[in-house]
């Protein structure tokens, strides 16, 4: 007696020729392949992205405590601001030394001070705080620095604090690329 419900073994069929099959198992190679190959570029670009998050995680690491650097910076130039000339020159000296010290230590953790006296304004780098008039310079040029930035890394930490020009002549416009004016 045999059971007509059991699993038969798989027979290929008798209509499917040996070259037809052969194509058919080079088109399942060639997907296979495909697959494994965006997988791997996958796992690569998995692996890149986390070794630059890794990277920038080690960069930054440091930004809330650079930040609070910041107002010991601040102060020691107002120190230095506020002395007057011939007197305490031993402790002015001291402090312009600290000073200096201080930013060459910033310097090699990858925080720079920005000082953009007579640069021309860039809202990337500076925060206006006013304007002010003077004709003598272009307008939109620093005048003032009420408070120096600093960036870390290539990334602003904090903005320079500044006043802009205003009523000077206008300096030059960037070229546009790609706009046709005459249009």
């Amino acid at each position: 007696m045999t059971d007509e419900t059991a699993p038969r073994p798989e027979s290929n069929d008798a209509s499917e020729t040996p070259d037809a099959e052969l194509a058919r198992l080079q088109a399942e190679n060639a997907e296979l392949r495909d697959r494994v190959l965006r997988a791997l570029a996958e796992a690569d670009n998995a692996r890149k992205r986390a070794e630059r998050d890794a990277a920038d995680a080690r960069a930054y690491a440091v930004t809330s405590f650079a930040r609070d650097l910041l107002n010991v910076a601040d102060n020691l130039h107002r120190a230095l601001e506020a002395g007057q000339p011939g007197d305490a020159g031993t402790l002015t000296e001291g402090v312009k030394l600290t000073a200096r010290e201080f930013e060459t230590t910033m310097a090699r953790h990858g925080i720079v001070r920005i000082d953009p006296m007579g640069e021309r304004f860039d809202p990337n780098l500076h925060q206006a705080m006013m304007e002010m008039e003077d004709s003598s310079v272009p307008a939109g040029t620093v005048v003032q620095v009420m408070q120096a930035g600093y960036t870390i890394s290539g990334r602003v930490l904090r903005p320079a604090l500044v006043a802009v020009s205003r009523g000077g002549p206008r300096l030059a416009a960037e070229p546009t690329a790609g706009l046709d004016k005459t249009a």
